[in-house]
């Protein structure tokens, strides 16, 4: 039995004493009921309540239900009008997110590079990137003078003819190695690594045709293909497109060469730093093809000049006026490539430097070009010394070499008048001679690059005799004369074909000029090409022509070589130059790839001084 509380209600079988207890445990109720009774009548005298507004209960809380359907209306409103919004942004026309525009140095330079593409000889692949050009020349080497006929096809028409030329090559080759060592986080930035790689192993797959790479003692080597003096019809004499030759190439092989030999080891070597990651198996062929044509270049008994090896109307074109300076060039290279000390110890030679004309002077001392490896020799060597000592007995030629590259540097400056210039601002480094643009770009190349040097090391300034020069005075001289050569000159006018609204038109150059129409002219018939006075059917895009004389003209005439002709060697340097004013990225150069091969070790400390003799 239960009580209307729900508790138990037991009557039955208590004794005495519990009796008791449930007597006391009545009259407590009886109170509780008295109490109940009294608090049901407070109840019933209360007044009477107002009638609740509806709610609704949400779990957490309780709210009106007015309230909560406002709520909901105002949700939907606002739900409606986002997704009206989203909608109109999904459909509306918008303007996309994009890079920022490249610099007009690296617009520039990309345009260079496409130059070597139209100087391709050889079997083209479908990738080349010019139109315009095909295979050519399927037949060089058959008919050699000097070695046995041999397989040369390949390799870079040097200019606007069509002869390949070894020694301004090799050369250009190197330049454009030196620049992709410096500065390969530029040209990826700018997604030209590969195609500038591609450029030069395009060179050094020729170069390596011309000796026997395997062989430490090389006999011959070929420096020319094609004629331009020594033919009734040549490469000269003849005004053909490159697919249409009809006339006979000779290849010309010489057993002496020590510039050549030397120019070549340094191509060879750079090129060996470039692909020692990417392919090193190459790198390594290439190594080796540089220690043999560089103990080809050093033989005792071959120290003639490689054009003393070519007929007398071939020996013209690239004069090589000396071979010391090869020896420094490719034996810093070498060293730089194999970490061999021997090279470096040549390098290094007080007797040799002399020789190559290290201690300065002379109207042609800073000038580096094709002919003159010095001024980039001694900088090359300035990196070793500023940024890895290697200490005795090195140290004080190295010392030298800096001090040397310092007056080069400063001789560039118009505050020492070393160099004339014209009104334009244009420095005059081969004195007022043909082809002016591609020593200047050669200088900007060095300057621009030596800056980086110093700005690596946190070297402030440099010493120009007692004054001393911020490092930015270096970038502004690069800067200055690579403006102008890209149309910031009195004609307001781009020497770089196909770079800004004005460029020449007439450009020195058989491919461009002669139309691809189906039609094959021969060697007298392409001549009206040479002097129809209109531009040419074909742009040859960045190709830096020879420039203007030193009263700033131009003359924009497809005959006057001497200012309408590029070559590879002068775009090379521009490459070289562009790159390293390029700001595609904050990233500088590279310090550590040229030193990959070098050991780490301490200096040896020098000797101790001779005891004294009173």
């Amino acid at each position: 039995m239960y009580n209307s509380w729900g508790g138990p209600l037991e009557v039955a079988g208590m004794d005495s004493g519990a009796e008791d207890n449930q007597s006391r445990n009545l009259d407590f109720d009886r109170a509780s009921v008295r109490s109940l009774e009294e608090t049901q009548q407070s109840w019933l005298l209360e007044p009477k309540k107002q009638k609740a507004k509806p709610q609704v209960d949400l779990g957490c809380m309780t709210c009106s239900r007015k309230l909560f359907v406002t709520f909901l209306s105002v949700l939907f409103a606002a739900s409606l009008i986002v997704g009206l919004a989203i909608l109109i942004w999904k459909v509306a026309p918008r303007k996309h997110h994009q890079q920022p525009p490249l610099d007009n140095y690296t617009v520039a330079f990309q345009k260079s590079l496409l130059f070597f593409d139209a100087q391709k000889s050889g079997l083209l692949p479908p990738s080349n990137n010019i139109s315009w050009r095909g295979t050519s020349a399927m037949r060089d080497g058959s008919y050699a003078l000097g070695a046995a006929p041999t397989d040369l096809t390949g390799g870079f028409y040097d200019a606007g003819d069509n002869i390949k030329f070894g020694f301004p090559g090799a050369y250009a080759m190197t330049l454009l190695s030196w620049s992709v060592i410096e500065y390969a986080a530029k040209y990826r930035a700018a997604g030209e690594y590969d195609h500038v790689t591609n450029i030069i192993k395009w060179g050094t797959d020729y170069m390596m045709k011309t000796f026997n790479i395997s062989s430490p003692n090389v006999q011959t080597v070929f420096a020319q293909v094609g004629a331009g003096n020594e033919s009734m019809a040549n490469d000269h004499s003849c005004w053909e497109r490159p697919e249409d030759m009809d006339y006979a190439r000779p290849a010309y092989a010489v057993s002496a060469g020590p510039d050549l030999g030397g120019e070549m080891a340094a191509a060879l070597a750079a090129a060996s730093i470039v692909f020692k990651v990417s392919s090193p198996a190459y790198s390594s062929k290439l190594l080796m093809a540089a220690r043999n044509i560089f103990s080809f270049a050093r033989d005792g008994g071959k120290r003639s000049r490689f054009v003393t090896g070519l007929p007398p109307g071939e020996q013209v074109f690239y004069n090589s006026t000396g071979f010391w300076d090869e020896y420094m060039w490719g034996g810093a290279w070498l060293y730089y490539a194999t970490g061999n000390s021997t090279y470096l110890s040549l390098a290094t030679n007080p007797i040799l430097a002399a020789h190559a004309g290290a201690n300065g002077g002379g109207p042609w001392y800073g000038i580096f070009s094709w002919d003159n490896k010095l001024a980039g020799a001694q900088l090359l060597l300035t990196r070793l010394h500023i940024m890895q000592s290697p200490g005795y007995p090195y140290e004080v030629t190295l010392q030298q070499y800096w001090n040397e590259t310092n007056t080069v540097m400063c001789s560039y400056l118009p505050n020492f008048k070393a160099f004339n210039r014209t009104k334009g601002g244009l420095i005059e480094l081969n004195h007022g001679g043909g082809q002016p643009l591609q020593y200047v770009a050669a200088s900007a190349f060095l300057s621009a690059l030596y800056a980086d040097y110093l700005a690596t090391e946190e070297v402030p300034s440099y010493n120009c005799g007692p004054y001393k020069f911020p490092v930015d005075s270096l970038r502004n001289f690069s800067r200055t004369q690579i403006d102008y050569i890209l149309g910031k000159n009195p004609l307001n006018m781009s020497y770089v074909v196909g770079y800004g609204d004005k460029y020449p038109k007439q450009v020195h150059h058989r491919a461009a000029s002669i139309p691809k129409n189906g039609v094959r002219y021969g060697c007298q018939q392409g001549r009206q090409w040479l002097y129809k006075d209109a531009p040419n059917p074909h742009v040859i895009e960045g190709a830096m022509v020879g420039g203007p004389n030193k009263l700033d003209q131009y003359q924009d005439h497809r005959d006057s070589y001497g200012q309408a002709e590029p070559t590879v060697a002068g775009n090379a340097a521009l490459t070289a130059a562009l790159i390293a004013l390029s700001t595609v990225t904050s990233t500088g150069i590279d310090a550590n790839t040229m030193f990959g091969a070098i050991p780490q070790s301490t200096p040896s400390p020098p000797p101790p001084p001779a005891p004294y003799v009173p």
